[in-house]
């Protein structure tokens, strides 16, 4: 997981060889460590491995079976404990041979392993490590101009997203914004699609969990397609009763006007059904969550359910995912105010369908007290520490939490900050923490400190 942000004393975006889906925009009772020697031995340190970095990035170790051995042999003596592999990338392609959609065997001069899949699973095993497997949801066309949407024109006209394209409101598809294509996540084959290649993986492979990444919106631009305006009349029709829903001029009485801010189209004057539609949006993401798991349970029901979001929970909602627990209520919550909750929007909570959680905790500063600005607060969703807060406080520990931390795009001042950085997140998600990607830590160019880091990761994680 995967949108654009800028953050002071944050490098969100370096221009290195893979990226973990962001969110939009990060400020949320943080339930005390129990027992912490106990959690000392259970600790459970995933690492993911972007395919395409890894497997076909020009300092990718994963092309060959040597190199991955001798990567996997450095994890296991760095104290990680499972891999998180992806296995559908944003072209829309697999990394095998899929019923349902291309398969990525080559590209930029790097061939796959015919057997990379198994091949990977086999040796995390001989590790004891957990596999999870992840996909990219609802992306289906690189922005480069290949993948399956590129292929398939009459899946392409019907499904690609339909966004804002600029701040006058001019709408179309979101190939001309020269991002990744984006599908709409609302259209019925859509989600058909998604949930046939989740159910494939579960019943093809030996894997402990499956992982959603890119389950959710492009951004807040999206989608304006004439399928999202009809499903978006009945829904106001049926849960608001509203007789005039079908008179609404769509879509200027969602959003009115636009802006540009840190190269983000944003609203900036919104109609009267905005925050209905918040709430649409998000309980289309809620609803294919919740056939998502049922899907990865039918096949195989000991395989863990979960996702990857963006920790920073206070402007999410742009995306359309509220990946708290639907015991929360933002609405209500005095104590955190989200100016942009309504009634009802609590009920879009989907923490509840999830085995896993892993949350983009993607941030230089750690503790709230290292910024005399963030000293005083408890949650502040541009931080580590407070992030983290939040993230425990609107889930309510439903679900398993997994801090996760990017170690190479995120410009961390030094390999200590690293290790700072590990330690927290294990101490405050008892023992349990997501490390992106694996490529940052054996490949220098591909990190902002320019040399390996394994041994602050192990230090971390030793501590």
């Amino acid at each position: 997981m995967k949108y654009k942000i800028i953050v002071l004393a944050i490098v969100f975006f370096a221009l290195h060889a893979c990226k973990k889906d962001s969110g939009s925009t990060p400020d949320p009772k943080d339930p005390d460590i129990e027992n912490p020697d106990e959690e000392e031995n259970n600790k459970e340190v995933l690492v993911w491995v972007d395919a395409n970095s890894n497997v076909f990035g020009t300092y990718g170790k994963f092309s060959q079976k040597e190199g991955i051995i001798e990567i996997l042999d450095k994890l296991e003596d760095v104290g990680v404990t499972g891999l998180v592999v992806d296995v559908k990338g944003s072209s829309g392609y697999t990394m095998y041979s899929s019923s349902y959609t291309g398969e990525m065997t080559e590209r930029d001069g790097k061939t796959r392993l015919s057997d990379y899949i198994p091949f990977v699973i086999a040796e995390a095993k001989k590790r004891n490590f957990k596999v999870y497997l992840s996909m990219v949801t609802f992306v289906d066309g690189d922005r480069r101009g290949f993948g399956y949407v590129f292929d398939n024109p009459t899946y392409r006209s019907k499904y690609e997203s339909i966004v804002v394209k600029n701040t006058s409101g001019i709408l179309g598809p979101i190939s001309e914004t020269g991002k990744n294509v984006f599908v709409n996540p609302a259209a019925p084959e859509v989600q058909e699609k998604a949930l046939n290649i989740i159910k494939e993986i579960v019943g093809k492979f030996d894997l402990d969990g499956m992982i959603l990444d890119y389950g959710r919106y492009t951004d807040i631009t999206a989608d304006f397609s004439e399928l999202s305006k009809q499903q978006f009349i009945s829904f106001l029709e049926t849960k608001y009763n509203d007789t005039q829903a079908k008179n609404m001029n769509f879509p200027t009485d969602i959003v009115s006007s636009w802006r540009e801010s840190s190269s983000q189209i944003l609203p900036s004057a919104t109609g009267k059904y905005y925050k209905q539609w918040l709430i649409y949006r998000a309980q289309v993401i809620k609803d294919f969550m919740t056939k998502a798991r049922a899907v990865v349970k039918s096949i195989k029901p000991d395989v863990e359910f979960g996702v990857y979001v963006g920790a920073w929970y206070t402007t999410y909602y742009q995306v359309g995912v509220n990946w708290a627990s639907e015991d929360y209520d933002p609405f209500q919550d005095f104590e955190v105010r989200f100016d942009w909750a309504s009634p009802g929007y609590g009920a879009t909570g989907y923490a509840e369908e999830l085995d896993i959680l892993m949350t983009g905790n993607y941030f230089t500063q750690i503790m709230l007290a290292d910024n005399p600005a963030t000293a005083g607060m408890k949650y502040h969703w541009w931080s580590i520490e407070g992030s983290l807060n939040g993230a425990s406080y609107i889930t309510k520990n439903k679900v398993p939490l997994y801090g996760s931390i990017d170690v190479g795009n995120v410009a961390y001042a030094n390999k200590g900050e690293i290790t700072k950085a590990v330690r927290y997140i294990l101490s405050k998600t008892k023992g349990k923490i997501m490390l992106f990607d694996v490529v940052h830590m054996y490949a220098p160019q591909y990190n902002q400190l320019k040399e390996p880091l394994f041994d602050a990761i192990k230090t971390g994680i030793e501590d």
